[in-house]
């Protein structure tokens, strides 16, 4: 799924890794790296290095936190912005391809046991 939805990004120079933040930061903009990495499921080395990554290309810009002077504060370039409006409908267009043909019910069951899967390993790496 990642490969496929991985080629229809790559007209706008994004990974399936970028593109979840970027998405992340268009719903919340303003956030510290530190929760960013947890509203997106990543740690913070491969946080840090998608986010040296998205600097570098212009989608991002990081300030300095004003409560924590070793926080950034990461927000959408005017670029980044531009780009993640014109990628979301090609990935939502491209997971819709994937999903093709499998019924409601089905997606609402698998959906159901990942959350479930997922509750299970933030017990097991909480405790």
């Amino acid at each position: 799924m990642i490969h496929y939805v991985s080629h229809f990004l790559k007209e706008f120079d994004l990974t399936t890794e970028q593109f979840a933040v970027l998405y992340r930061l268009r719903e919340e903009e303003g956030i510290n790296q530190k929760e960013l990495a947890q509203r997106s499921a990543k740690d913070q080395p491969s946080m840090t290095r998608i986010l040296d990554t998205l600097a570098k290309k212009g989608f991002i810009e990081k300030t300095l936190s004003e409560q924590d002077r070793r926080a950034y504060i990461i927000t959408l370039s005017p670029k980044g912005r531009e780009w993640i409006e014109q990628a979301i409908p090609v990935e939502a267009q491209a997971v819709a391809d994937i999903l093709e043909g499998i019924s409601p019910e089905k997606l609402a069951f698998l959906r159901e046991i990942l959350l479930e899967i997922n509750e299970n390993i933030n017990r097991k790496t909480t405790d």
